[in-house]
């Protein structure tokens, strides 16, 4: 099995901290994308979306989309579930990690692509290509602003984010209070306690480092 990622690919950390908290020994294949190998006749033949990541397995199946990726490796390898044991774990596990990522994820990602110089005619990730929307990275602010408000009163209930225990929805949070904390300057706010105590506790994990 091989994993194409990148270092600098929020998405990619995704994967590569369940890779880890697995215990996993997966290659990884590093996607330049500063030099646009994503966009390369030799990695579109793997992935005709030209993104990172892809997980290719050892009979050359190639499987994009983070949350596919997850669940192959989770119900490949059931020993550390991250994606739930039970029918309930999973979806309960399942909803929170999406609504990390409609909530919290997709506002980050929204408003650096619309606002990176380096990012003019490629607004949405894919292989085609849209140009920017500077209005947009207000609106991207307030749903961001608005992730940590929601997150942060879930988390005074719970010690992680989907219940009891660290899931793959304590990962997507964990790379979105990241992905927004250097690439939007955005923090988790000073007065967000609960929050603040999860990402400590989170952000120890060796996996973390992933």
């Amino acid at each position: 099995m091989k994993l194409y990622h990148s270092s600098g690919s929020p998405n990619s950390r995704r994967v590569r901290i369940l890779i880890a908290e697995k215990g996993l020994d997966i290659e990884l294949a590093p996607v330049d994308l500063g030099a646009k190998e994503q966009f390369s006749d030799a990695y579109r033949a793997i992935n005709p979306r030209a993104v990172v990541p892809t997980l290719v397995l050892d009979d050359g199946t190639a499987i994009g989309e983070v949350p596919a990726i997850m669940r192959y490796l989770d119900e490949a390898y059931p020993k550390v579930p991250l994606l739930g044991a039970t029918p309930k774990e999973k979806a309960v596990i399942t909803m929170w990690e999406r609504r990390a990522e409609l909530e919290g994820f997709a506002s980050v990602m929204e408003g650096v692509r619309n606002a990176a110089a380096g990012l003019k005619g490629r607004a949405i990730s894919g292989p085609d290509g849209y140009e920017q929307i500077p209005a947009l990275i207000e609106r991207s602010k307030q749903r961001v602003a608005n992730f940590y408000t929601g997150f942060e009163a879930r988390l005074k209930d719970v010690e992680f984010v989907a219940g009891d225990r660290f899931s793959a929805a304590d990962i997507t949070t964990l790379v979105t209070v990241d992905f927004a904390t250097q690439a939007f300057a955005m923090p988790i706010p000073d007065d967000s306690v609960a929050l603040k105590r999860w990402y400590d506790a989170v952000s120890a994990r060796p996996s973390a480092a992933a």
